[in-house]
């Protein structure tokens, strides 16, 4: 099976999504699926990713060798994203047919959320708190990476701190059910592995 993961930007997406992604397949039983993050065309930002024709794009470019198709963005605090995906999602099943899907979710509030879901967080940290902090990445992802040691990293070390964060992907879907259980279940009820 062949996944293409749809990001705002890949420059520093990518290295969250790929990894995490590739852990959920895993854990659905697709451990031979082929996942990539698209680069071309280049989304660049939010409003990109949200934009039916941008996305129309992709999935017309892709469509004969890929299978699922996820959109992957930030909630960034906007209570109206959910319905802004779902459209999406609408869209792309007239497009594509029976034999390919495209699934649409938003991170809450931000991808860096799901790596540090992956972590051992400081004591002084409340997960309520991470999750509901609508800048995750400036209050909670940025400083746990100075701590480690990888900000200087590239993509400020999202690429070392996620693939451990998806060695640890059943604590990932557990503290993260509006969004990566969410999409977990779409895509297993999809392919028809567990969720």
């Amino acid at each position: 099976m062949n996944v293409l993961v749809i990001p705002e930007d890949f420059r520093k997406d990518e290295p969250v999504l790929k990894p995490i992604i590739s852990a959920m397949m895993a854990w659905l039983g697709k451990q031979t699926a082929k996942v990539r993050v698209c680069r071309d065309p280049h989304l660049g930002g939010i409003s990109q990713a949200l934009n039916a024709e941008r996305i129309k794009e992709v999935l017309e470019r892709y469509k004969g060798m890929v299978q699922l198709f996820l959109l992957c963005v930030d909630r960034d605090g906007q209570s109206g994203r959910r319905q802004q995906l779902d459209k999406l999602e609408s869209d792309a099943a007239a497009l594509l047919g029976a034999e390919r899907v495209f699934f649409a979710e938003n991170a809450w509030q931000e991808i860096e959320v799901w790596i540090l879901a992956g972590h051992g967080l400081p004591a002084e940290w409340r997960w309520s708190d991470v999750r509901e902090d609508t800048d995750p990445k400036e209050h909670y992802y940025l400083p746990f990476a100075r701590q480690r040691g990888v900000e200087m990293e590239p993509a400020e070390g999202r690429g070392t701190l996620a693939c451990e964060a998806a060695a640890q992907y059943n604590r990932i879907r557990q503290l993260c059910p509006d969004d990566i259980a969410a999409l977990e279940t779409k895509i297993g009820n999809w392919i028809g592995g567990p969720a």
